[in-house]
């Protein structure tokens, strides 16, 4: 026997209850986005290097620390993709798709980071994105975070907290940012070796630090949002109104920066107290200068990620997936005559009621052990098969979830037979 090949570190097999629990959201998210307007695009995984050096920042911990980086055959430098905002930012300014029009798009797929794995965070991970392009109104910044509110009361998750803050323009960031430096250097004795590694390239950073220890200092600090500029501060009391006609609760986080230097004015994210330290489901904002960053035309943009695996491990915790039958009809098969008259019948059912789930035994098996997989199957009837029934050109149907006699129907009638009983 050769040598068992694991798994990568952090990259993991999803299957059974997990991937019916992945499924769900997807499909929940995607009506919910289709609802408001909004298009799917399918995105690259490997992405050059540049681009998210020079969307990210180069001095973000993403790019120093934590990107699967490359080269390939021909020298290029590329990059498996951390995030998706900037492979879909690239899309619309390869693809022609920001000139003088509004975009509306979602995506999802695998992600990958560097990272220490540990509970909702790994190396490959999902994400469902969603962006907006070509809408400069707070209106929209309101409309992301009412959908996200919508799709949450779908999955029926009801203890999850919008946090909400501003950071301005880049100019008000700037001049906020000496002030910042400035405080943080009289304090450098209470900052941990993170925060000092940031003082000097990602001092926001800092305001958003996990370590307890630095309570106190990221507490008392200047607030970004005493400094903000006019239009800006507009902006934000005007989401704050949307928000309160919509009745959608939410908390002013002061020290919510945001890990990617794209952002600028609206930022969120919503947060759980249910799954330890890694409490953010979703997050996003504003990213303005993103597109001429990247070498487009000036187009304003907002949108948002959500965590898939966080949200998934919230379903499976509060038992909101619901259970899913591997099949609505089961086909037992007893006898020597039985096999091809079963594929057979089995695949006039798919053709006749292409909205059932059909599942035929395969392999043999007793009378008794077939029944016992029909039934956990979750089937509502077995189409029972013998060497009789082959000669008669009849099944007998039985009904696995109520309290019924079995019925013998005509090979012809049987498609007729039991659509009347799913209507």
């Amino acid at each position: 026997m050769g040598k068992q090949i694991s798994a990568i570190r952090g990259m993991n097999d999803l299957y059974g209850s997990e991937v019916e629990a992945f499924d769900y959201l997807l499909t929940q998210a995607q009506q919910t986005l289709q609802q408001y307007g909004f298009q799917s695009i399918r995105l690259p995984i490997v992405e050059k290097t540049e681009l998210f050096a020079r969307s990210i920042g180069e001095v973000t911990d993403i790019v120093e620390k934590e990107m699967y980086t490359f080269e390939d055959r021909n020298g290029d430098s590329l990059t498996l993709r951390p995030e998706g905002t900037a492979g879909c930012v690239r899309a619309m300014i390869q693809n022609g798709l920001t000139h003088n029009q509004i975009q509306k798009l979602y995506y999802s797929g695998p992600m990958f980071r560097y990272e220490r794995p540990q509970k909702g965070r790994y190396r490959q991970f999902h994400q469902f994105g969603v962006e907006v392009f070509g809408v400069n109104d707070v209106d929209i910044d309101a409309e992301l975070i009412a959908l996200s509110a919508r799709l949450w009361e779908k999955l029926g998750l009801d203890k999850l907290e919008l946090q909400i803050n501003s950071l301005g323009s880049q100019e008000a960031r700037s001049a906020y940012r000496d002030k910042l430096v400035a405080y943080l250097t009289e304090h450098k004795d209470q900052l941990d070796e993170d925060s000092l590694r940031r003082l000097e390239s990602n001092p926001l950073r800092i305001l958003d630090t996990k370590n307890p220890d630095m309570k106190s200092v990221v507490e008392k600090a200047p607030k970004l949002i005493e400094h903000l500029d006019t239009e800006s501060a507009e902006h934000f009391a005007n989401l704050k109104a949307y928000l309160d006609d919509l009745g959608i609760e939410y908390v002013v986080n002061p020290n919510l920066v945001r890990g990617l230097d794209y952002y600028n004015r609206t930022v969120f994210e919503w947060i759980t107290t249910e799954l330890g330290a890694q409490g953010t489901v979703c997050a996003g904002g504003r990213y303005d200068s993103l597109v001429e960053q990247i070498g487009g035309k000036p187009t304003p943009a907002v949108g948002f990620a959500m965590g898939i695996e966080r949200l998934t491990a919230l379903l499976q915790d509060k038992a909101l997936v619901p259970s899913k039958a591997l099949a609505d009809i089961y086909v037992v098969l007893v006898g020597d005559k039985v096999h091809r008259p079963g594929l057979v019948i089995s695949e006039m059912l798919r053709e006749a009621l292409p909205d059932l789930k059909v599942q035929m035994n395969c392999g043999g098996g007793s009378f008794k052990s077939q029944f016992k997989k029909a039934d956990k199957s979750g089937a509502r009837y077995a189409i029972v098969l013998g060497d009789q029934e082959v000669e008669s050109q009849q099944v007998a149907v039985k009904p696995l979830r109520e309290d019924a006699e079995q019925t013998l129907v005509s090979w012809d009638g049987l498609a007729a037979y039991l659509q009347a009983r799913f209507d």
